[in-house]
C-alpha cells in the first residue's frame, strides 16, 4: 500500500474508532440487580447493531435475562486458521459523579483523553478490535480461516459471559486469542490466578461481660489470619518474584462477626466469615494450596477443642502462561513492531481476565490493548485516543500476520 493510500487509511480507522468508543462509553453498562436497565443489554445491542451494519454475521445469546452476549463471525471462505478477539461491555460502577472532573458517561476527549467510565476498561479496546476488523473488510485484505469476536457480559463479575460462551461451543477450534484490555500495548503472555475463598469459624453466642459462656469465633479467626500471613510470606521464600506477575499474595478482604443479624458491641458473635482474595503465579498449585489451609485448619483445632472453621471456595481461576513460540504470539509480537517501530514489550496481566477460561479450554491467548494498566476502574478513567487508533492498528496486523494464506508465521 502506498504512502498516500496507508495514511488515509489509517486516518479512517481512527475516526471510527474514536467514534465507535464514545458511542460506546455513552451507553452505561454497569451491572446493578434489581435496577432497571442496571447491566449490559442496551450497550450489546448496540454493538450488535453496528455488527450487522457493517454486514458481520452477529449472534445474540442471552446468558441470563437482560445480560446478553454478542458474537460476531466473519469467514473468509478458505480453510485455515481461527483468530478469536475478546472485549466485555460490562463497566464496574462510576462511583461519586462529583468526583469526576467529567461526567463519567460523557466520553468527553479533553487534551487527547477521552475521559469516561469504560474507556480505559474496556470499551475502548472493544471498539478497537470491531474497528481492526471493519478495516480489514473495507480493504477486501486477503487472508484465510475465520475471525470470531466475542464480545461477553459479566467479565467484572463471575464471568458468567465467557464461560456461556465456552460452554455452547464457540471455543472448539480457535487457534489462538487475543484479550482486548488496558495493558498500554504490553504484550501480556501471562495472568495472575484468582481464588476467592470464603472462612467461616463457628463459636457460641454469648454477652460480652459473660465472655466464658460462650466461645468467641472472632479469636479463632484472627489466629487463622495470622497463620495466612505467614503462609503468605512462605510462598513468597518459595516461589520468589515473577518477573512478570510479581508476588502471589493471600488478602484477607473482609471481615464479618456476625455473619447474620446485627452487630452489637456488648454480644460475641456466634460466626465469624473472612474472606480472602489468593492471587496466584506460575508455580503455586491451587489444590496444594488448598490443603496447607485445612492442615492449619486441623493443627489450630487439635491445639484449641473449641476451635472449629472451614472454608468454602468460591471462586477458581488458575494462572495462565502462554510461550512465546506460540504463533499468537509471535503475530501479535510482529504487529508491534511493525506499528510500533520497536521491540514488544512482554509481560502479565496482573489480575484474571476472561482470557483465564479461554485458556482453559485449551486456546492460547495474549493479553493487550490501548490504557493504562494501573487506570481500570479509578475515578477520572480515560484514554488517550492516539493510543486508541495505534490499538486499532495492531489487532489488524495481528489478524493478518495470524492468518496469513499459508497459515505460516513469519
Amino acid at each position: 500500500m502506498q504512502t498516500t493510500e496507508l495514511s488515509k487509511r489509517r486516518l479512517r480507522d481512527r475516526d471510527e474508532v474514536i467514534s465507535l468508543t464514545k458511542k460506546l462509553v455513552q451507553i452505561p453498562s454497569v451491572y446493578r440487580p434489581g435496577i432497571e436497565g442496571g447491566n449490559e443489554e442496551k450497550a450489546a445491542r448496540f454493538a450488535a447493531d453496528y455488527l450487522r451494519k457493517l454486514g458481520i454475521e452477529t449472534h445474540v445469546e442471552e446468558v441470563v435475562p437482560g445480560r446478553p452476549n454478542v458474537i460476531g463471525v466473519i469467514d473468509s471462505g478458505k480453510p485455515g486458521r481461527t483468530l478469536l478477539f475478546e472485549g466485555h461491555t460490562d463497566v464496574v460502577t462510576e462511583g461519586d459523579h462529583d468526583q469526576w472532573d467529567h461526567p463519567p458517561f460523557s466520553a468527553e476527549i479533553v487534551e487527547g483523553k477521552m475521559y469516561g467510565r469504560g474507556t480505559n476498561d474496556t470499551k475502548g479496546n472493544l471498539a478497537c478490535m470491531i474497528t481492526a476488523v471493519h478495516s480489514l473488510l473495507q480493504d477486501k485484505e486477503e487472508w484465510s480461516g475465520r475471525i470470531i469476536l466475542c464480545i461477553p457480559c459479566d467479565e467484572e463479575g463471575m464471568m458468567i459471559g465467557i464461560k456461556h460462551f465456552i460452554k455452547q461451543g464457540w471455543a472448539k477450534g480457535v487457534d489462538g486469542a487475543v484479550i482486548c484490555e488496558p495493558e498500554e500495548n504490553q504484550v501480556c503472555i501471562t495472568q495472575r490466578g484468582a481464588m476467592r475463598i470464603k472462612l467461616t469459624a463457628y463459636g457460641k453466642m454469648a454477652h460480652g461481660a459473660i465472655s466464658w459462656s460462650g466461645i468467641n469465633p472472632n479469636w479463632r479467626m484472627a489466629r487463622m489470619i495470622v497463620e495466612l500471613e505467614k503462609l503468605e510470606k512462605s510462598e513468597h521464600q518459595r516461589l520468589g518474584k515473577h518477573p512478570t506477575l510479581g508476588w502471589p499474595s493471600i488478602t484477607p478482604t473482609i471481615l464479618q462477626a456476625p455473619v447474620k443479624g446485627e452487630p452489637q458491641i456488648n454480644v460475641i458473635p456466634e460466626q465469624c466469615m473472612a474472606a480472602l482474595d489468593v492471587r496466584s503465579v506460575p508455580g503455586f498449585d491451587h489444590e496444594e494450596f488448598k490443603k496447607d489451609l485445612q492442615k492449619i485448619i486441623d493443627r489450630l483445632a487439635e491445639e484449641d477443642e473449641d476451635f472449629r472453621m472451614e472454608f468454602e471456595v468460591v471462586e477458581d481461576r488458575p494462572w495462565t502462561e502462554t510461550d512465546r513460540n506460540e504463533p499468537i504470539v509471535q503475530s501479535v509480537s510482529n504487529a508491534v513492531r511493525k506499528v510500533m517501530e520497536k521491540e514488544p514489550v512482554y509481560n502479565g496481566v496482573p489480575g484474571a481476565t476472561d482470557g483465564t477460561f479461554l485458556h482453559m479450554a485449551g486456546v492460547p491467548i495474549v493479553t493487550i490493548g490501548a490504557g493504562d494498566r494501573d487506570l481500570p476502574h479509578q475515578i477520572n478513567e480515560y484514554v488517550e485516543v492516539e493510543e486508541l487508533a495505534e490499538t486499532t492498528e495492531i489487532y489488524r496486523e495481528t489478524a493478518l500476520h495470524f492468518l496469513n494464506e499459508k497459515g505460516e508465521v513469519n
